[in-house]
Formats: structure tokens, sequence, C-alpha cells
């Protein structure tokens, strides 16, 4: 086996790696949105807790706020599973950078495992963002509206 790479092969190795990097790049942009639904989840969780901690909250409200404690939880639930997914995108095109480049200028047959590792972070990637809009939809459904004048 040769394990010396020459230009050619390494300026291509790199150009191969371009296309799965901005992939990469999109999913770090996810993770920060994602990461950012779950802290408002967090912080909505704590106050209600604290209110019910504190014991200041008739029989009626408490009820309704422990409801929207189980919904925060069941959108927690979904917001650390994407993040999940996402991180296992990124594990994967991660991967998959390296392997293309190891492939590239080295003679060891690795495409096909590179292929692999690119569809799959593609299919983590689509089910992250499957639970982000199960949990979207989920947040939109606990907003009250008032019901707007016609005009």
């Amino acid at each position: 086996m040769n394990f010396a790479p020459d230009l050619a092969a390494v300026t291509h190795g790199i150009q191969l790696a371009v296309a799965p990097v901005f992939f990469l790049t999109a999913v770090s942009g996810m993770i920060g949105a994602v990461a950012g639904r779950l802290a408002r989840i967090i912080d909505r969780a704590r106050f209600l807790e604290n209110r019910l901690e504190a014991g200041d909250v008739a029989e009626s409200p408490a009820i309704k706020m422990y409801a929207e404690l189980l919904r925060l939880r069941h959108r927690g639930w979904l917001v650390n599973i994407c993040i999940a997914l996402l991180t296992f995108c990124a594990i994967l095109i991660g991967t998959t950078i390296i392997l293309l480049f190891l492939g590239e200028t080295t003679e060891l047959p690795i495409f096909r495992i590179a292929t692999v590792c690119f569809l799959s972070g593609v299919v983590c990637f689509l089910f992250a963002l499957v639970c982000f809009l199960a949990e979207t939809l989920m947040s939109t459904r606990l907003l009250k509206f008032a019901e707007l004048p016609v005009r």
C-alpha cells in the first residue's frame, strides 16, 4: 500500500470534501436553532415549576400548569431526539469527509463506506427535520390566539 499522497490527489481529495463541509455547516446551524428552542422550553418549565412550588396558584390554574408542563416535557423529548439525530448526522458527515480524503490520497478502497456514511447522515438529517416539524407544530398548538375583529 502506498500512503504517500501526491499533490494532485490531495487537491482532488479536498475538492471532494467541500460539499459535505457545506452540509456540515447547515447541520451545525440547525443544532444551534434547535438548542435555542430547548433553552426556551427549559426556561418556561422552570418558571411554571417555581410558581407551583411557591404554592401561590389556585387549584384550577395549577391543573392547567401541570398540563402545560406535560406538553413541555413532550416537546423537550422531541427536541432532544432532534439534537441527537443532528449530532449523529454531523459525526457521519465528518466521517464521510475523512473517508473521501483518505480514499483519494491512499489506495484504500473506502468510497463505498463513504457513500453509506453520507447517505446515513442525510437520513439522520431528514429524521431530525421531521422531529423539528413535529415540535414546532406542537408548540404552536399551545398558543391561544384571541379572536381578532374582522374588518
